[in-house]
């Protein structure tokens, strides 16, 4: 990447969108992988997830109404949202229902599977998120779940989250999707 192409964490801008490059859930099959209780598809689900390279950040980086992106990793979406909300002063809001999801994951989470770092991240950051009262104690688990080679997170002008997205996936990132946007306010994320 060009050095004048590096997108940071702190120029992200009210009313930008937040797509996300990759299904979140990594941590909840790791941890049935060492439980024994993943089955062969949710190991297939989580190899091929972790090793799709983001490389589409080049091709993003190169957009102008591309504001911020960083990807996914050991803080959670939660955790890596809230460093784009902090270094630019905005608030964040997260739609569950869009934020994309490893299908297995999803299942075991329901049945109580979850990371202690699930857990360490919601210590660490949770008193800067607020949750909608429909939002189970699971979801915001699986929010906080560690991601290894997690997706990019990006924010972009609302004019340009289709091409975007388009550029996901012509990159082979069939699961990106817009979860949420960012606005004027305290930086904080509300998930609802």
């Amino acid at each position: 990447v060009h050095p004048q192409r590096v997108k940071r964490n702190n120029a992200a801008r009210a009313g930008d969108m937040l797509i996300l490059g990759k299904p979140i859930g990594i941590g909840v099959l790791s941890a049935a992988l060492k439980k024994g209780t993943l089955t062969a598809d949710g190991y297939r689900q989580m190899v091929e997830t972790t090793t799709q390279l983001n490389a589409v950040g080049a091709e993003l980086g190169q957009l102008d109404g591309v504001h911020a992106m960083t990807d996914v990793t050991g803080f959670a979406l939660l955790g890596h949202l809230l460093e784009i909300a902090r270094g630019s002063k905005l608030a964040a809001r997260v739609d569950w229902a869009r934020v994309p999801k490893i299908g297995e994951a999803v299942s075991l989470a329901e049945a109580g599977v979850a990371t202690g770092a699930a857990d360490r991240n919601w210590a660490s950051y949770g008193h800067e998120v607020d949750t909608e009262p429909g939002v189970a104690e699971w979801q915001r688990k699986f929010l906080c779940d560690p991601q290894t080679s997690g997706g990019l997170l990006v924010a972009c002008e609302a004019g340009l989250e289709a091409k975007v997205l388009e550029t996901f996936r012509r990159h082979g990132f069939a699961e990106a999707g817009t979860v949420g946007a960012l606005e004027t306010g305290a930086p904080r994320v509300k998930v609802a």
